[in-house]
């Protein structure tokens, strides 16, 4: 069983706790870990480019002069695709970008980040997020003490943290998620990955 210590908010050490070796141990699966993050980036894309058609662009649909006779190429409306202000031909439309991604690879994706993030020395375990108050202050100071003051992930349990939510969210670079929504993208984009405690445990569990 991987051990790390658990450190309260004044980087001051309190414990260990035993985590399952198939979570955070795991041999770390690069190409798992870059179709996760594809599979991730790609539901998150809008989809929504459009462009006009040549039954949509303005104009009349009127034949700008005779077939033949003129000495001028024929042409049948204004809107042609040939001509300026004319539709487009083959352009984006709207589209949903995302796709199923097997529910193993998501998870093996997931192990191979929380055990690189492990491994690297840039995963902190902590007993719990009991601040005083509910300043950014009061957040920023604390991640400084367990020296997570880069981009950091929190990763709670679902129990309600009023201090934790407020102290948190105006922080550049931060964010907080609860440990059914942690993501292979979220572990990777950033530097630190903080755990409480119960949301380490809770991970182990779930994951093995």
């Amino acid at each position: 069983m991987a051990k790390v210590d658990i450190v309260d908010l004044t980087n001051q050490k309190v414990g260990e706790l035993e985590l399952a070796d198939a979570v955070f141990a795991a041999p770390v699966n690069e190409n798992l870990i870059y179709e996760s993050v594809r599979h991730y980036l790609a539901g998150k894309r809008s989809g929504t480019a459009k462009t006009k058609v040549r039954r949509e662009v303005a104009g009349s649909g009127k034949k700008l002069w005779r077939q033949k006779g003129t000495g001028r190429a024929r042409v049948g409306s204004v809107r042609s695709p040939l001509w300026r202000h004319g539709g487009t031909i083959h352009g984006p439309v709207p589209r949903d970008y995302s796709y199923r991604l097997p529910k193993k690879m998501l998870l093996g994706a997931l192990r191979s980040a929380l055990s690189a993030k492990l491994r690297d020395g840039e995963l902190k375990v902590v007993s719990g997020f009991g601040l005083s108050d509910h300043k950014t202050k009061s957040m920023a100071g604390a991640l400084k003490a367990i020296e997570a003051a880069r981009t950091v992930l929190l990763v709670s349990t679902p129990e309600p943290n009023r201090n934790l939510e407020l102290g948190s969210r105006n922080l550049p670079g931060v964010k907080l998620v609860e440990t059914k929504d942690v993501t292979t993208y979220d572990l990777l984009a950033h530097k630190n990955v903080v755990l409480s405690e119960a949301a380490a445990r809770k991970l182990s569990e779930a994951l093995s």
